[in-house]
């Protein structure tokens, strides 16, 4: 009884302490000079918010992007590793507007990582939000951005 307790009393603390996680999924389309080569961006992201002032928000975020090619027989995916902070200012009881800033690590051969950026827009349902955005990695000759669309998860 008592490992049952034990056990019980750790799930709830750890319920409690992850109140500010949030994941979420995207997908967008591609601009600028990436455009011409790549149709298609999917992304993941997973952060953990902290509140700093009434309506404000920040905290550490961790990512995933990845460009699809028109054509896969001769180009490789373009993929990121975003590493960043995350910051959000609620507008209303469910607006809000936030902005991702960090690094972006190449992961595809041969693809060097750079400056990352994301502001963004959304609408939070509750455990479930609406998020517009355009993401970006300035690298050397140009940048790997794109407009996105996504859900976001709290948990």
């Amino acid at each position: 009884m008592k490992k049952f307790l034990i056990v019980g009393a750790l799930i709830m603390s750890s319920i409690s302490y992850a109140q500010g996680f949030k994941a979420g999924l995207n997908v967008g389309i591609p601009t600028g000079d990436v455009s011409d080569f790549y149709n298609l961006q999917v992304g993941a992201d997973v952060a953990y918010m902290f509140e700093v002032a009434d309506k404000f928000t920040v905290g550490p975020m961790l990512g995933y992007m990845n460009f699809f090619p028109e054509e896969s027989d001769f180009m490789d995916n373009g993929q990121f590793l975003p590493v960043a902070a995350s910051g959000r200012y609620g507008l209303s009881e469910s607006f809000f507007l936030g902005a991702d800033l960090g690094y972006g690590v190449g992961l595809t051969d041969g693809l060097d990582g750079g400056f990352y950026y994301r502001p963004q827009v959304g609408y939070d349902f509750g455990l479930i939000g609406l998020i517009a955005s355009y993401s970006g990695v300035s690298v050397d000759g140009g940048s790997w951005s794109s407009v996105n669309l996504g859900i976001e998860f709290g948990l």
